[in-house]
């Protein structure tokens, strides 16, 4: 079996009002029923496959939100190929490596994104190039968008494929520097999708509204894709320029009944002086998760919206997405945890490798479930530390109260989290040590109004050396995607570290997040 099933199930159902549904929506309006995204998903396998694609091989995703991500994705798995899904938002350096440690076979792009690419073109080991474009200039070595859609609409033949068969490939920001692809397999997506129905009785109904890039699992494999697999509609927010004016206008005239919000998104949308203007009686549910919602916050959508349930969610994507939730009915006497695990899901709080936590001692969490990644694409060493005996060390530090809620005590990862993104200082201070005026450096996150926390550099200069706050911040620009860039640099004699040589980075958060103020 493979994920190709998402769009075959209800094709075959033989109900042609069910055939004829909406299933992915543009927030634009711009949309696609069952019965199409099942052919145009058919017609892209049929057009990779004459391009010579095999199963096992990467084809690579750099699309901005749009009808043609749901299609390309199914028709990537249908062929037993892997999806290979970018982040719009890196840079061309960030780009190279991805695209060259996957081995990404072809490479299919949005026209806009193209500029990010025309560096890269002799430097990387892809073959083919395939541009979707709003009738603008196809780039020399790319093909149109044609090749593929133009495809037999017919089935492929699928029966080779694995339920166990890599499917995708998600890079997650790196500890030691360098990104790690998050590898998953049809298996994993099917039991994620299950895990989800299970936990929220799912039942095809939803019209589902997703605001993350596709590129994401918070925005295609939470929510949105156990929705798809159930017949219900999926709609998506278009990638740049999020207001929530404008998404809360798709919710009315759409009648969305459940919605992914990032809590600064939420925030946003109660601070709206006319928010009593939008007509949201239809609303039932509001996922979110990646930082804690404050209790404020959600007090007042009770108030406003007492049908609406809210969820709060926690995972990763190496180690379910979506691994424990809170239940809305304890999501204000509980607002301090991320609630208990998913079904079919376990969670344990560990004080080492051998000696598992008692309630409210603190200890690493880590999870097991078959919606637990595979492991890391050809990082062997890497795999083995995380991964163990079906079990993934998130990294993450939490602890169960006696009623078995799980809250996070803080990361032993060195992790920054804004607005909704993980950003991990290794790969930042690899940047800087790159400079010539820089003798060392600490990424530390300070905290943030909008997006929780934001990215801080501190830096001690070589001797005699001058550079400027905002040199550094440009120079960081080249090489990282905008949301990893510091947006303050702070300059010191000295950085604190312990006798062994390690930086005490809870010293600078202390000082400096301080200090430094809230952006």
């Amino acid at each position: 079996m493979d994920i190709g099933h998402f769009t075959r199930r209800l094709y075959r159902a033989r109900d042609e009002q069910l055939k004829q549904k909406t299933a992915v929506q543009e927030e634009s309006g711009r949309s696609w029923s069952f019965a199409e995204l099942h052919e145009k998903s058919n017609a892209y396998a049929n057009q990779l496959l004459k391009m010579g694609v095999k199963k096992g091989d990467r084809v690579g995703i750099l699309l901005y939100n749009c009808l043609e991500y749901f299609a390309l994705y199914f028709a990537i798995g249908k062929v037993g190929a892997i999806a290979v899904r970018i982040n719009f938002r890196l840079t061309a350096n960030e780009l190279e490596y991805i695209l060259n440690d996957s081995k990404a076979k072809i490479l299919c792009f949005h026209e806009e994104l193209g500029e990010k690419i025309a560096p890269i073109y002799e430097k990387i080991c892809t073959e083919d190039f395939i541009c979707l474009t709003n009738n603008g200039e196809i780039p020399n070595r790319a093909h149109d968008w044609n090749v593929l859609s133009n495809g037999s609409t017919e089935e492929v033949d699928s029966t080779q494929i694995s339920i166990n068969d890599p499917v995708m490939l998600m890079y997650t920001s790196g500890t030691t520097g360098r990104p790690k692809g998050a590898l998953w397999t049809h298996n994993t997506t099917y039991w994620f999708s299950t895990i989800q129905i299970m936990q929220w009785g799912i039942t095809g109904n939803e019209i589902a509204m997703t605001t993350g890039p596709l590129y994401h699992v918070g925005a295609m494999e939470d929510v949105a894709l156990p929705v798809l697999l159930m017949g219900g509609t999926v709609i998506i927010t278009k990638s740049k320029g999020f207001e929530i004016e404008r998404v809360l206008k798709v919710f009315e005239k759409e009648q969305v009944t459940d919605c992914f919000l990032f809590p600064f998104m939420i925030y946003d949308m109660l601070n709206l002086p006319n928010l009593s203007d939008y007509q949201l009686a239809q609303l039932k549910t509001i996922y979110t998760g990646g930082d804690s919602l404050m209790p404020w916050a959600i007090e007042e959508i009770y108030r406003l919206y007492p049908q609406v349930g809210i969820v709060q969610v926690y995972g990763l994507t190496e180690g379910q997405p979506i691994a424990a939730c809170l239940d809305p009915k304890y999501s204000l006497t509980k607002s301090e945890t991320v609630g208990k695990p998913l079904p079919l899901t376990e969670i344990r709080v560990m004080k080492d490798e051998e000696s598992e936590a008692l309630p409210g001692e603190v200890g690493e969490i880590w999870i097991k479930s078959p919606g637990v990644s595979e492991g890391y694409w050809e990082k062997p060493e890497a795999t083995a530390e995380t991964f163990c005996n079906g079990w993934c060390k998130t990294g993450d530090l939490g602890k169960f109260d006696e009623e078995g809620f799980l809250s996070i005590a803080g990361r032993k990862k060195d992790m920054i989290r804004s607005g909704g993104e993980n950003i991990y200082a290794a790969e930042i201070e690899d940047v800087f040590y790159r400079h010539e005026a820089v003798k060392a450096v600490s990424v530390i996150g300070i905290p943030d109004k909008k997006y929780i926390e934001s990215v801080c550099a501190v830096i001690v200069l070589k001797e005699d050396a001058k550079v400027s706050e905002e040199a550094l911040i440009q120079y960081s620009k080249q090489f990282l995607a905008s949301y990893k860039t510091p947006k303050k640099v702070i300059f010191v004699d000295d950085i604190p570290r312990t006798p062994s040589g390690k930086v005490k980075k809870f010293e600078l958060r202390d000082i400096y997040g301080i200090e430094g103020g809230v952006l």
